[in-house]
Order: structure tokens, then C-alpha cells, then sequence
């Protein structure tokens, strides 16, 4: 089960009311440097945009490959620990905005994680320490510390088959 933080809304659905939760300014600030962090090739400049200017955690030797792309309106509210690989496209959500409601919530990336490519990370998961997330996963609930996932829905993967070494 998801952590999330729920909030009703009247009216029109809730992106149409997202500027009462979020700054405008904060939102095009975040927009034009998540835009500069995910065509930048060098990583530190990246972790420094991510932990300085958009308050994210990020560990240690944390790689996020290009064309990663964090929460907008709350990047703060991710955490990433040390020698993790972010995956090429993939996206980090810590918000839902639906018809009659928006969530909200935190997350959390254990140490020596790899995320795959073109991976989406819903809001309020956990992803244990030494966790694999195949390419392509929609994480849609806390993946284990040194569990092997993949799919859509997410599922657990033979130890070799989130490396790539064996097909289902």
C-alpha cells in the first residue's frame, strides 16, 4: 500500500486547481531547472541542482541519467540514497492529481539501487536498499531491499532476469 496524503476538492478536477498547492513561481522555477538538469551530461552539476535548488536528498555517487525527470511541484519530498542509478527517461512522481482529489506523497530510494530506463516511480513507495527495477516498470508499491522487479504491474523477477541475463 502506497503512503499518501489525501486531499478532497470542489469544483473543476484538481490539476485545474493545482496553483492553490503550489506556487506558480515554484513551479516554473523547478520546471526550468529539472529541464537543465535532465539534458546536463555531467552528474555532479545534476545532484547539485537537485539537492540545492530543488531540495532533494540525493546520496553519495547517485547517477541520474539524462532525460530523468522529478517531481515538479514537490521534488523535496524524494529521497535517494547513495550509489544509485537513476535510468534514462525515467520519472519520479510525488503527487497525483485527480478528478476529486489530489495525493501526495514521499519517496524513498534505499543505497545501491538501480532503477532501470523509462521507469515510473508512483507517489508514497519505498525501494529497499540493493533493489533492481527492471526497464520499463510502473512501481506502483514498495519494492523490498534487495528484491528483483519488473512489469506492469510490478512483480518479483528472477534474481538474473532484472539484469538482463534471462527472459520470461
Amino acid at each position: 500500500m502506497r503512503r499518501v496524503e489525501r486531499y478532497p476538492v470542489e469544483g473543476p478536477n484538481a490539476l485545474w486547481q493545482v496553483y492553490r498547492t503550489v506556487s506558480r513561481w515554484k513551479a516554473v522555477r523547478n520546471f526550468v531547472f529539472i529541464q537543465l538538469a535532465r539534458y546536463c551530461p555531467e552528474l555532479s552539476v545534476k545532484n547539485w541542482i537537485y539537492r540545492r535548488v530543488l531540495g532533494m536528498k540525493v546520496g553519495k555517487q547517485t547517477s541520474f541519467a539524462l532525460m530523468v525527470m522529478v517531481d515538479v511541484f514537490f521534488p523535496e519530498r524524494i529521497t535517494i540514497g547513495d550509489n544509485c542509478i537513476i535510468g534514462y527517461n525515467s520519472t519520479l512522481l510525488t503527487h497525483e492529481y485527480l478528478i476529486k482529489e489530489y495525493r501526495l506523497g514521499d519517496i524513498r530510494i534505499g543505497s545501491n539501487v538501480m532503477i532501470g530506463a523509462n521507469v515510473t516511480i508512483l507517489p508514497g513507495v519505498t525501494i529497499g536498499d540493493g533493489a533492481v527495477v527492471a526497464a520499463g516498470s510502473v512501481v506502483h508499491k514498495d519494492v523490498p531491499a534487495n528484491a528483483r522487479v519488473g512489469g506492469n504491474p510490478i512483480r518479483e523477477l528472477s534474481p538474473n532476469a532484472a539484469a538482463g541475463d534471462e527472459t520470461e
